[in-house]
């Protein structure tokens, strides 16, 4: 992983921390979910784009991610 720097307001971290104090998840995990937002997809890897923050709360999801990933099979 690369290490990099940002710039925020005050008004802007605050929101920031805030933000990510009621997810549960440190300013960075929240920073990389934002960017993976914008960022263009890796269309080889289409699931990258929910690495991390997908919870369905069932301990077996691992099992089905195509299903949350790419939908319903047919």
């Amino acid at each position: 992983m690369i290490r990099t720097q940002i710039s925020l307001d005050e008004r802007e971290y605050a929101l920031v921390k805030r933000e990510a104090a009621a997810l549960a998840i440190p300013v960075a995990e929240l920073v990389r979910r934002a960017l993976r937002q914008v960022l263009p997809v890796n269309e080889r890897a289409p699931w990258m784009r929910y690495a991390g923050f997908v919870e369905s709360g069932d301990p077996n999801s691992s099992q089905s991610i195509d299903e949350i990933v790419y939908g319903a099979k047919d």
